[in-house]
Formats: C-alpha cells, structure tokens, sequence
C-alpha cells in the first residue's frame, strides 16, 4: 500500500471510529494519528485473533477496529 493510501485510510478510519466512539469528530490531524495508530493495533487485534484482510475495504476495517480499540482505551484510562 502506498503512503498516500495508508494516510488516506488511516483519516478514514479515526474519522469513522471518532464518531463510533465519542458521537463526534475530533479533526482531521487527530482523525490521522488515531487512524494510523489504530491501524497497527487493528493488524495486530487481527494477527492474534488469526483473521486477515484484503484491498482497501479491508484495510480500512481492520484499520477501523484498532482505531476504535485505541479510543476506548484512551477513554478508559481518562477516566470517562
């Protein structure tokens, strides 16, 4: 995948795991560096549980799911 992809992905998936988490977004700078990160752990949520995913809809879901597993911890240990 290239970088602009990855980058691409990566806004898509905090901006939709954002709004899963927290009912609202939180811009696009923040929207990439959770959905960058959120990337990574999804691909490691994915590699433990033995799933794969494959194109671009399915990096965006795995991207996502990290994502969403990135906020709520964030969440948790804030306190909320």
């Amino acid at each position: 995948m290239s970088w602009l992809v990855f980058i691409i992905v990566g806004m898509l998936a905090g901006a939709i795991a954002s709004r899963l988490v927290a009912g609202k977004g939180y811009g696009i700078l923040f929207s990439l560096v959770i959905g960058v990160v959120g990337a990574l752990v999804g691909k490691v949520i994915f590699d433990l549980a033995g799933l794969t995913a494959s194109g671009l809809v399915g990096q965006l879901i795995v991207a996502t799911v990290g994502a969403v597993a990135v906020l709520l911890i964030a969440n948790f240990v804030k306190g909320k």
